[in-house]
């Protein structure tokens, strides 16, 4: 097998893995409607399957190392299919929850995809072959466009079975066609890749943003449909391509980022991407629809380089340990999607409004900032002047 149809592979895999993981969320306020759920129910519910994709990325990124690929995204698939059939028979709000739960596992799908794919390429290759991987997200946007189109015409139930079909079908043919890289990283202990995250400070620092980036991605693609609809009076369909767009915008300046940061660097791109990320959250807060749309879509621009951006520098500090790391990072960011819905349905339902939880992005951001300066750009810059001036003397 060759790198591009490893890529191709995960990637598809990926992109599957995600639709299923964001079927709940276009079907957000029709569940409250029918369970008469309150708002804080309702957030809950588009957030929960979030919480097991983002704190099971970590030992699914250790198993990834240990076993391979190949095998981890095959049964990480499977098991999805699986609990999405169940989910769609559920008839409670309690049973959903259980379901929707589970399901979230696909979120961790991620981290396996970079720990297989990284191995494929050279390390002057990986930021850009790591962000065409990022193009998977597309399967969000897929969810929220697809489930309420097919959901129309078959209802929730059936949609929800056929995405389970189409990931237990690519989950077998994953198994059957890829294979792992000659090159990947020697099988740790659970003691070695706990030591990894101990002693090296950047992976936690990467975590955090990759907690604004890729969490601010989550946060907003599952939660934006449900504002649209209470902000604006828009339709669940037309939100849900509105917001399809958001993700489509996202996604593909995923590998840009990827590309910009193997010619420019990674800490680089993420100075630019926390600058721009600050002041375009601010028109978020807006009740107008064109100045929240601009905001949507510029966010939505910049955190899509800041994912390519994080997941170079993953490769670049740590090429032995990447499905490790990418375990712990990708879990932060994924709790950066899970939390935040929770926090805006808090505001809105003591405040009436969702502005204060944007203001949230722009101070994350305004920190994350001077933290990639502080740590990866002055000391960058130090080391080049020091080098400098050794060959002065």
């Amino acid at each position: 097998m060759n790198s591009r149809l490893a890529l191709t592979l995960s990637t598809l895999a990926f992109a599957i893995s995600f639709a299923v993981w964001g079927m709940i969320s276009p079907m957000a306020k029709t569940f409250q409607g029918t369970l008469h759920l309150t708002e804080t129910q309702t957030w809950l519910l588009i957030a929960v399957p979030v919480l097991l994709g983002s704190i099971g990325r970590l030992p699914v990124g250790m198993a990834t190392d240990r076993f391979g690929g190949r095998i981890v995204f095959s049964a990480l698939m499977l098991f999805v299919a699986f609990s999405a059939v169940m989910l769609s028979f559920s008839r409670s709000y309690e049973s959903m929850l259980i379901w929707a739960l589970l399901v979230g596992i696909a979120g961790a799908s991620f981290a396996v995809g970079v720990a297989f794919t990284s191995p494929w390429f050279p390390r002057k290759q990986q930021g850009l072959a790591l962000g065409v991987y990022g193009v998977g997200n597309i399967g969000q946007s897929v969810a929220l466009f697809g489930v309420p189109v097919l959901s129309g015409m078959f209802g929730w139930q059936v949609t929800f079975r056929i995405f389970a079909a189409v990931a237990a079908v690519w989950g077998v043919l994953f198994l059957v066609v890829a294979r792992d890289a000659h090159g990947r990283a020697t099988p740790k202990s659970l003691g070695e890749m706990i030591e990894v995250l101990a002693r090296n400070r950047i992976s936690w620092l990467l975590s955090l943003f990759y907690f604004v980036t890729f969490g601010g991605f989550v946060a907003l693609s599952i939660g934006l449909p449900t504002i649209l609809v209470d902000l604006f009076g828009l339709t669940a369909r037309d939100a849900g391509l509105r917001v399809a767009g958001f993700v489509v915008v996202a996604t593909t300046l995923r590998p840009v980022g990827g590309w910009a940061s193997d010619r420019w660097g990674g800490a680089t791109i993420l100075g630019l991407v926390f600058g721009a990320a600050a002041l375009l959250s601010i028109d978020l807060t807006s009740t107008s629809i064109v100045p929240f749309t601009i905001g949507a879509l510029g966010v939505a621009a910049v955190i899509g380089l800041g994912n390519g951006a994080v997941f170079k520098l993953v490769a670049q500090y740590f090429p032995d340990d990447t499905g490790t790391v990418t375990g712990l990072v990708g879990a932060t960011g994924g709790l950066g999607g899970f939390f935040p819905p929770l926090v805006l349905g808090v505001i809105k339902s003591r405040t009436g409004e969702y502005a204060p939880g944007f203001m949230l992005l722009t101070l994350f951001c305004v920190a994350c900032l001077g933290l990639n300066w502080w740590f990866l750009l002055r000391r960058r810059d130090v080391s080049a002047t020091a080098t400098a001036g050794r060959v002065d003397s």
